[in-house]
């Protein structure tokens, strides 16, 4: 009973998170670790059960994302696919041993991702810098194949990668960071799940309770005017989850 709290809590968490500032990953992950799921199985499942969140976000931007801009929604689209083929792939022939000890570098890397985001995004906007299409095409197939391999700090990478290829439209890169992380997750839990990598019990609950608490946070963050102290949280959880894991690999 335990276990099944503790991943419904965290699958909550995960979606209210992600609906109002992203970073769902760092609680829905370890939960599943702690609750016996090896760690490349937690790490597909994860990415599973962030689905219903993204396919509702992706929904409420369809406004903005049918937008015109450069490079072209498909261009996009197919982009983010093939990277995410490629990281799902590279999951998929990574030894256990090997991912467990890697872990705490991906957590890290996307708690860094996630703390200085924002400042990153800034400093683009006020540099207005644009890249060409094959540059932005490069770009985003690289963030995508990380989304593939790791779900962790997807969102934050997008919208920098966004920024790095000179968009400027928050509202569009934001629908766009919804869409492109559902298509490249929905590309790579079909990968996991030909592969049985699915811990299909954990999914139904994790999955369940984090759709339920994505549908909360999206009402909580229209009344959250300033999400500081909830980004500082969230990066604090990131720093403890990552400190976790190297001191579990160390053990």
């Amino acid at each position: 009973m335990l276990i099944y709290l503790v991943l419904a809590l965290a699958g909550l968490g995960a979606g209210a998170l992600n609906a109002v500032a992203g970073g769902g990953t760092f609680l829905s992950f370890p939960a599943l670790v702690w609750a016996g799921v090896p760690p490349v199985m937690a790490n597909a499942t994860a990415t599973f059960a962030a689905l219903p969140g993204y396919v509702g976000s992706a929904w409420a931007y369809r406004g903005e994302i049918a937008g015109a801009g450069r490079p072209s929604l498909a261009a996009l689209s197919g982009t983010a696919i093939a990277g995410g083929l490629v990281g799902a792939g590279l999951l998929l022939v990574t030894p256990e041993a090997l991912f467990s000890g890697v872990v705490p570098w991906l957590l890290l890397l996307a708690t860094l991702a996630f703390a200085g985001g924002p400042l990153l995004m800034r400093g683009l906007a006020r540099r207005g810098h644009s890249a060409s299409t094959p540059v932005a095409l490069a770009i985003l197939f690289g963030v995508s194949a990380y989304g593939g391999y790791f779900n962790g700090g997807l969102g934050i990478m997008l919208l920098a990668a966004f920024g790095l290829i000179g968009m400027t439209d928050l509202h569009r890169m934001n629908g766009l960071k919804n869409l492109l992380s559902l298509v490249l997750s929905l590309v790579s839990v079909v990968t996991y799940s030909l592969a049985g990598l699915i811990a299909w019990e954990s999914l139904v609950l994790v999955g369940l309770c984090c759709a339920i608490g994505g549908y909360i946070g999206a009402g909580l963050a229209r009344r959250i005017g300033n999400t500081v102290l909830l980004r500082r949280f969230i990066i604090l959880v990131g720093l403890g989850m990552s400190a976790l894991f190297f001191l579990k690999g160390a053990a």
